[in-house]
Parts: structure tokens; sequence; C-alpha cells
């Protein structure tokens, strides 16, 4: 069976309120929202408390990084950072390795998610123009040290980064992740709300590298008008296609909803369909 968790929901403004909601539902885990202030590293780095509370539910956590993430910035003050708040994040995320090993599945790295960060561009009379795109090689840079770096801090343990499609992958980005691809500490995430809501630009460089799929977000949608993080059902995607793709590569999947009503509406979906 499919290991479902959910994220962290704005109604709920403890940790206990996450986890409780999580237990109630049957769900497997919770993917930690770093945008959250609850959730800074800060917070995170108390691991006692997160192990605690877990353990009385018998979940464990996955984690999305800020999606502030720009690890390319020109600015080396600033993606110093970013790269120090990764490294801290990657130990938080090994002292909660055996929550999963307990209660998840063994078989299945511990992710943390991450949104690739299209950086700034500049308005010309006819044209926009990214500025990772003009200097290219100062970005791939970047993610050549943020590779390595990566490597170094996640050694053997058993965590992978997944990359997710969010608004359509530049063609600077998708050479970017291919590099990253080439380390097996990176994955993917497939958000296919995400990928309905934009007219399912990202598939084929999805599919084209499905032996990479590792984590899923998982909420309906619709591409006119663009819509997702739906409750399951109340969208235009196939799901079940969907979902038997994640099951074939042994893919956590979150249900992505942003409220309580559409997260308990999308496991009763699950359920209806034999999924959970």
């Amino acid at each position: 069976m499919i290991q479902f968790g959910m994220p962290t929901l704005v109604e709920n403004t403890t940790l206990q309120d996450n986890v409780n909601l999580c237990k109630r539902l049957g769900l497997q885990f919770i993917e930690l929202n770093m945008n959250f202030p609850e959730y800074q590293l800060n917070m995170l780095e108390q691991t006692d408390t997160f192990i605690r509370t877990a353990e009385q539910a018998e979940i464990y956590y996955t984690i999305h990084l800020d999606e502030n993430i720009n690890i390319a910035d020109f600015n080396p003050l600033i993606a110093d950072a970013y790269l120090e708040t990764l490294r801290r994040t990657v130990e938080v995320t090994k002292k909660l390795l055996p929550l999963r090993d307990r209660y998840g599945d063994r078989t299945q790295p511990l992710t943390l998610n991450m949104h690739m960060n299209h950086g700034i561009y500049i308005t010309l009379p006819d044209r926009k123009v990214q500025m990772y795109d003009r200097d290219f090689d100062t970005y791939m840079a970047s993610f050549a040290r943020f590779r390595s770096l990566c490597e170094e801090w996640i050694a053997d343990s058993d965590i992978m980064i997944a990359v997710e499609n969010t608004d359509v992958f530049r063609e600077y980005e998708k050479k970017s992740i291919d590099y990253l691809l080439e380390s097996p500490v990176f994955g993917l995430t497939w958000d296919i709300g995400h990928s309905k809501a934009t007219g399912e630009k990202d598939v084929p460089f999805i599919k084209e590298r499905v032996n990479r799929l590792v984590h899923f977000h998982i909420h309906d949608g619709s591409e006119k008008p663009p819509k997702n993080h739906l409750a399951l059902g109340d969208g235009e995607i196939d799901l079940e296609s969907r979902l038997q793709l994640a099951n074939s590569r042994n893919a956590r999947c979150v249900l992505e909803t942003k409220t309580i009503e559409a997260l308990e509406k999308s496991v009763e979906w699950l359920k209806k369909k034999a999924c959970m």
C-alpha cells in the first residue's frame, strides 16, 4: 500500500494539531513545511519534541524546504545562508530517520522536498531575460557546489532531496536538474496538481526521468480555469493512473490540499477506491 501523508495546514497552529489530524485520518506521515514560522530551522532542531510527539501517534515526518531557497543567488552571503540552512536541515532529517524506520517504509528514502528558484528577470521592450539563463555558467557553478555539498552532508544516510515541479521548469532549470539527478542523493517530486494547472507542460520532462521519481504531491486540479490543491475527485486529473505510477515507483504521496475539509474528503475518496 502507498504511504499517504498530509502537509502542515494553516488551520492547525501547532504541531500537536497536525499530528492529531494525521492520526485521526489514518495517515502515515506529515510533511513539515519550513515556510511556516512554527517549522523554521530553530524549531525543527528541537528534535526531541518532534520525535516524542510523533511516537505518541506512531507517525513520521518528511520535510518541505522553504520555497524561497535560492542556492544560486548571485549574492554569496545569501547563497551561503541558504546552504547552511540546508546543511542543518539534513542534520535534523538524520535524527528523524528512526521514526521512518519504526512507522514507515524502510525501502523509501526520507525526503526533503525542494522547489527550483527561477531567479530574477529583466524586462526589455520585446522580451524578458532570465538572469540565470544569461549567466548560465555562473548558475551551473552554484549547482556544482550544491550537489557536492549535499553528497557530503547526506553521505550514506537514507535521505534524498526531491525536486518538485511548480509553474513549469525553465530550460536552464532542466539542465541543472539533470545535473543533480546524476547524483544518487537527488530525485524528483511530481506535483500532479501543479502540472495540471500549467497545461501538463512539465509532464514529458518528468516521464522521461520516471526512474528518478521518489515523491508525489497528490491533489486534484483543472487546466481551464487553472486550479490546484482541490480535494481528490473535485477536479479533472486522472488520479487513478497517477496513483498507479506512484505505487509502481514505491513513492510516498502527500495529500497536498490546503484545508482540513479537503483533506478529509480526499481520504474518503481514497478509501472508496480501496487505496487506503
